[in-house]
């Protein structure tokens, strides 16, 4: 990795911070982006304070592609690292910042992998053929409503062959991600109006009717496995499990949990610690097969019977890669940092190491600070924050883009997220008991044009760290 190299950080807030950080890190020299509206945000003043005005470019839109390598051309860029969201999973945009005459480096898979791992259906094929299991359902988009309905009906049988008392059918955007593009079922006559609508949501989001039909599954819990693969062919490395399932009523998650289970403090009604082991060999297989080549992350649901099924592969850097990192070790070490892994690798370095040199030490909670009305459906609240602060300690780790010295507004252009809080313990009990010590020494205070106070989900992500990895 040369030292000349300059990373364009073509995103915002707090991933951009951790990004820049990275690059500082490293060694690299970056380049940032920002909005009119993100003109107060902390990766704005970072890029000032670390790089000068030199690397800072205004653009009307994060989601303008030519706008981005117009600011790679001027700037210099050597390299583009998409973060999360806009085009982190777009492998067409991946593709062209590869291919163009003043071709770049891209941060993160390679289109090729985003394009067959992107693609619910592919994933799904592929996962089958390895003898991974995948949810029930269709394995191909289906653009027919007839075979659709068909597939939908055996669901429901099949359900109820089960014993499910009330079988649920989903419909889903096969290109969609995330928990968008997604409704559910209950009565095989409502099936022809929600697979229009998720069909028409589909193209106008993503160019594409394609639509999954699915088994619903209850009461599950949702796992990840967090891989670091290279693009000289090492074998690919797994970082751990994680627990998301506590989520908002729109399925995006508010607190994470590394590792996935916690079997040595708590019952499970199955082999927890086996199911662990079986994910992350199930997601070292398909990054084999696929020839994966950066971060990314194997998302499963595990049924109350400890029944693993693959739902899709996220090929990115997620939003909790720090929980993970910091219950991670390599050759003793702590302070990973995967962002700076993925940079590194994603600039031509070897992995350089193996996974018998990688333990987990501890439990690590991820808390996402949101300025939402839990009570009422997780609605976004807008307005301005007056006061932001927390105690500092050695078990934790805030990310943020908002300001703690000055008023800040919330853009209204993009989802109120606030802050990441990590919290490390040596065991579960630990970290949930500091988890809750963060929470309460907490203050984040604000108004809206109303004069109402701010709301945030503070107090529902207090109310859910007191049952964190129980499975009932």
């Amino acid at each position: 990795m040369s030292n000349n190299e300059k990373v364009l950080v073509a995103n915002r807030g707090e991933i951009a911070i951790r990004i820049v950080q990275a690059c500082i890190k490293l060694g690299l020299d970056f380049v940032c982006v920002y909005t009119e509206t993100d003109r107060d945000s902390g990766h704005v003043r970072l890029a000032r304070e670390k790089g000068g005005e030199t690397s800072l470019y205004r653009i009307s839109s994060y989601q303008d592609d030519n706008e981005i390598l117009a600011v790679a051309d001027a700037s210099g860029a050597t390299a583009v690292h998409p973060g999360y969201g806009f085009f982190a999973e777009d492998f067409r945009f991946a593709r062209r910042v590869t291919q163009r005459k003043q071709g770049l480096t891209w941060i993160g898979p390679s289109w090729k992998v985003i394009r067959e791992l992107g693609d619910k259906i592919n994933t799904k094929r592929l996962a089958r053929g390895l003898g991974v299991p995948t949810v029930p359902g269709s394995d191909r988009p289906i653009y027919d409503e007839m075979e659709a309905e068909a597939i939908a009906r055996n669901l429901f049988a099949f359900q109820e062959e089960q014993g499910v008392k009330r079988p649920v059918v989903l419909v889903k955007a096969s290109a969609g991600g995330g928990g968008m593009g997604i409704d559910e079922i209950h009565d095989i006559e409502a099936f022809r109006s929600v697979y229009r609508r998720i069909r028409n949501y589909s193209k106008r989001q993503f160019g594409d009717e394609g639509v999954l039909v699915e088994q619903r599954i209850f009461d599950f819990n949702h796992l990840e496995v967090q891989l670091l693969c290279d693009r000289h062919g090492s074998e690919p490395l797994q970082f751990g499990s994680r627990n998301c399932t506590v989520q908002s009523t729109g399925r995006q998650k508010r607190v994470e949990v590394a590792p996935g289970f916690a079997p040595a403090e708590l019952d499970y009604a199955f082999d927890a610690a086996k199911v662990l082991e079986q994910i992350k060999d199930h997601s070292l297989a398909i990054a084999r097969e696929a020839g994966y080549d950066s971060v990314g992350t194997w998302e499963w649901i595990v049924t109350p019977k400890g029944e693993p099924f693959l739902m899709e592969v996220n090929t990115r850097i997620q939003v909790e890669n720090g929980v993970s990192a910091v219950i991670s070790r390599i050759n003793g070490k702590g302070d990973v940092d995967l962002i700076a892994e993925q940079i590194r690798l994603g600039l031509g370095e070897e992995i350089g190491y193996s996974q018998k040199d990688i333990e987990f030490e501890g439990v690590g909670i991820e808390y996402r600070l949101i300025a939402e009305d839990p009570d009422n459906r997780f609605t976004p609240w807008s307005g301005v924050i007056d006061s932001f602060a927390w105690k500092d300690e050695s078990w934790l780790s805030m990310y943020t883009q908002v300001p703690t010295d000055v008023a800040y507004r919330i853009p209204t252009d993009f989802d109120p997220n606030l802050a990441l809080a990590i919290i490390w313990g040596k065991d579960l009990a630990e970290a949930k008991s500091r988890g809750l010590e963060f929470l309460d020494n907490l203050v984040l205070e604000g108004k809206d044009s109303s004069g109402e106070g701010l709301k945030s989900n503070v107090e529902f992500l207090r109310k859910k760290t007191a049952d964190l990895l129980v499975f009932s």
